[in-house]
């Protein structure tokens, strides 16, 4: 992966449609998984953080999952060690919706 500050920037703004200049953590890998790069402004300038692997390659978040991806600091410290992480957006529970208003047959006659 030979992006730099500008085509990270440019790649931040354009394909993912958001502010380089929010401070949150922009994270690219390459094809084959091998490597990867962060774009960060920490409100001074553009930070770069890079890693290769020696050996493996980095997780595959959920190919089937097609909201953005966000990951907790954890996540992100997980990914980079190149820990597994497909399971986390399998094995997430459905959101239970409730209500406060009663049912008409639950409700009490006066």
């Amino acid at each position: 992966m030979r992006a730099s500050y500008d085509s990270l920037f440019h790649r931040a703004k354009t394909v993912l449609s958001k502010d380089p200049f929010s401070g949150h953590l922009f994270l690219f890998v390459n094809r084959t998984r091998t490597s990867c790069k962060c774009l960060y402004y920490d409100g001074t300038g553009f930070v770069i953080i890079s890693k290769r692997l020696e050996k493996g390659t980095f997780s595959r978040i959920n190919p089937l999952f097609d909201k953005e991806v966000v990951l907790t600091e954890a996540e992100f410290g997980l990914f980079f060690e190149g820990a597994n992480l497909e399971k986390r957006f399998i094995d997430s529970p459905e959101e239970v919706k409730r209500s406060l208003t009663p049912k008409a047959s639950e409700s009490v006659a006066a």
